[in-house]
């Protein structure tokens, strides 16, 4: 029979000979060929509670990334009013009420570091969370997929207009729903380099191409990647392109919430009609009447009672259309669910059920995720608003004067984090005696401008007869109102 002449079930049946989509993947084709062609999945809308999750997380995700640019957060004078922005040019990354130095890179490692504890304590609590929910190729792929929803139609009226052949209507539906696809690839763009400058002024510097080429650029490959990623390639980004399936069967353990069939309770399958005549035989009969329901209604195209499967992104669809077929004939819910592998040995073994989310694993993802995030907020509540470093001169490193004193140069460089100018006083402790010149200026006054640093050249003299080759010297700074920082050197006397 056709593929265009199959109903929507037994176009979707063969799809069980051949496993996950990696694995059929990795089938050689009819034609000999290594790789079978990949098999275009059009999953079925479904409502239920899972569902209703994914709405809302996508609504607030992309609500998040296309409206906060545009968010204001007074400073002061002279200081961007952007609340989230990432000034390349001065080198500053603003959030709110923070202000990030290309000295504060270690703020960057930190997040990433919380971001991955973060990950893992999901993933030993509820297996993928992040890539069902959260991960933006999933945001993205839902919104593609309800934009070609709304224009072609469910799963049905998709797979129809696949199998039929170019008409007027089919190119204006095509073209419909890639020009929309194309238009939220382009603002998805759009929105991103919004972070890199004032959103307001940049959106009339593109709309007037007065914009930098980088900015047009950048919207552009965005656009390019949003669009083929999204609306293209799908499931085989999850499966083929993203590292981190195989990272988590490796985290995972038995106790970890995932998404499971029960086959205990389902098997074995029979139609409906039949398991009504089965029951009343006497003979066993499951559950699931093999509607395959929740394989139409997956976006990865994974049947989830052939078990846990890399291909499987957990975001609780399945759940969805097997509760909502269950409701419709009457039997209980929960068929799929979240489940542990100890719960369904412990089932099987006929005992009650099993739930350890607070586990050695968890307890030690949680207790990092706690003591890295802590540690950050306090780093960044006591942190200074002043920084100061110092370089020693490499050549000569230390210079002997005629009357036997010593000379060392340096090079000052002092932060100065607030909005504001500031005058400094320098002092320099570690050598009796002494003396510090500053070159171009007094070591009373050191002008530093507002939200900029200044480098001195400084130079320190010791009296002869230094006995020790090497000291230790700390240059001390400090404004009128006693706020300052230190950094430590070395004078070399010989």
């Amino acid at each position: 029979m056709p593929l265009a002449q199959r109903t929507d079930t037994q176009a979707v049946r063969p799809r069980k000979q051949f496993g996950t989509a990696a694995t059929r993947a990795a089938i050689p084709a009819a034609d000999g060929s290594l790789y079978a062609a990949r098999t275009k999945i059009q999953p079925r809308l479904v409502h239920g509670t899972f569902r209703r999750i994914k709405w809302m997380i996508l609504a607030v995700a992309l609500g998040i990334y296309y409206f906060v640019p545009f968010l204001r957060w007074h400073r002061g004078p002279n200081e961007p009013s952007q609340a989230v922005l990432l000034d390349l040019d001065k080198g500053r990354f603003y959030f709110f009420s923070i202000e990030l130095w290309p000295q504060d890179v270690t703020y960057v490692m930190g997040l990433l570091i919380l971001a991955a504890f973060i990950l893992f304590l999901m993933n030993a609590v509820a297996g993928r969370l992040w890539c069902g929910y959260l991960c933006p190729q999933t945001v993205w792929t839902d919104l593609f997929l309800a934009v070609e929803r709304l224009i072609e139609g469910d799963r049905r009226e998709r797979l129809k207009l696949d199998a039929a052949p170019w008409s007027m209507e089919k190119i204006a539906l095509r073209t419909m729903k890639h020009a929309i696809w194309l238009l939220i690839a382009w603002w998805t763009g759009g929105a991103w380099v919004l972070y890199f400058a004032d959103a307001p002024t940049l959106v009339v510097r593109l709309a007037t191409y007065q914009a930098p080429p980088v900015a047009y650029g950048a919207i552009l490959t965005l656009t390019a990647t949003t669009y083929l990623l999204a609306g293209h390639m799908r499931e085989q980004v999850c499966t083929y392109m993203c590292p981190w399936p195989r990272i988590q069967a490796a985290l995972t353990d038995e106790h970890a919430y995932n998404i499971l069939y029960r086959d205990e309770r389902g098997e074995p399958r029979v139609s409906a009609k039949k398991t009504e005549v089965l029951r009343a035989a006497g003979q066993k009969a499951g559950d699931c009447v093999d509607c395959f329901a929740c394989v139409t209604a997956c976006p990865m195209g994974v049947d989830i009672r052939d078990g846990l499967q890399m291909d499987c992104i957990q975001c609780g669809l399945c759940i969805d259309a097997c509760d909502t077929t269950m409701g419709k004939l009457g039997r209980p819910t929960g068929l799929i669910g979240y489940d542990t592998e100890a719960n369904r040995r412990s089932r099987a073994a006929g005992h009650g059920p099993v739930s350890r989310i607070v586990r050695p694993r968890t307890i030690l993802y949680a207790v990092l995720v706690a003591g890295t995030g802590g540690f950050m907020l306090m780093s960044l509540a006591t942190r200074s608003v002043t920084g100061v470093s110092v370089l020693h001169d490499r050549n000569p490193q230390f210079v002997t004067l005629s009357d036997g004193s010593v000379r060392n140069g340096f090079t000052l460089r002092i932060a100065n984090k607030r909005p504001v100018a500031r005058d400094f006083a320098l002092a320099v402790e570690g050598v009796a005696g002494a003396r510090v010149e500053v070159v171009g200026g007094t070591a009373d006054d050191l002008p530093v401008p507002a939200d900029s640093t200044q480098e001195f050249r400084i130079l320190v003299f010791a009296p002869a007869g230094l006995e020790a080759p090497v000291s230790p010297l700390s240059f001390r700074i400090a404004d009128a109102s006693g706020e300052g920082a230190a950094a430590q050197d070395h004078f070399k006397a010989r």
